[in-house]
């Protein structure tokens, strides 16, 4: 009896402790999670995470299914926040982008400024028109080539956006040209970068 008893007091003391320890260690517990929790602006933000979150938003955005040729998908890291921006067709690139995003370990915030461009059947044969203007022309259609092609087209309303990257700024000059031969077109933005 004298045996048990004891064991009774050992357990009885050893919950005391560990309530007597939990109590001590809740505050303390609990500054820790409120000092994890400050607004992004004021966590120190490592690089080498940073560049993580670059490549791992730039993957998570080059393998959205819908995006193509007439979207155009941009984003920034800001620490742990990341800013999406750019135009598509369809809300579907939008959502699936955000949402791939949103998905990454390490994003704390995703900001949406994605514009879903206004549905019209005359922005829908200028965009078939631009495409064919321009990668039917033989030394442009290797731009066209690939899941994420290098040259976007982005129609708003009439108004044409080429941009991405070329070899040289000839090609460049030669894809405006193309763009702004296609009838109904009010005006085109050569917005292509040589790199």
């Amino acid at each position: 009896m004298r045996e048990k008893t004891s064991k009774i007091t050992l357990w009885m003391k050893l919950a005391l402790l560990a309530a007597l320890m939990f109590g001590l260690a809740a505050p303390h517990a609990a500054a820790l999670s409120a000092a994890s929790n400050r607004p992004v602006a004021y966590q120190q933000t490592d690089p080498k995470l940073e560049a993580g979150l670059i490549k791992q938003v730039h993957h998570a955005l080059a393998m959205n299914p819908w995006y193509g040729v007439f979207d155009d998908l941009a984003y920034s890291v800001n620490g742990t926040e990341v800013t999406l921006t750019g135009e598509v067709v369809y809300p579907g690139t939008k959502e699936d982008a955000v949402a791939s995003v949103k998905h990454i370990e390490g994003v704390t915030h995703v900001i949406d400024k994605i514009t879903v461009l206004p549905f019209s059947s005359m922005d829908f044969q200028i965009r078939r028109a631009e495409y064919r203007a321009i990668f039917s022309y033989a030394s442009l259609y290797r731009y066209a080539m690939g899941v994420n092609p290098m040259i976007h087209i982005i129609v708003d309303t009439g108004h044409v956006t080429l941009i991405g990257y070329v070899d040289n700024e000839t090609d460049a000059r030669l894809a405006y040209l193309r763009a702004n031969s296609v009838p109904g077109v009010f005006s085109v933005t050569n917005d292509l970068k040589v790199g």
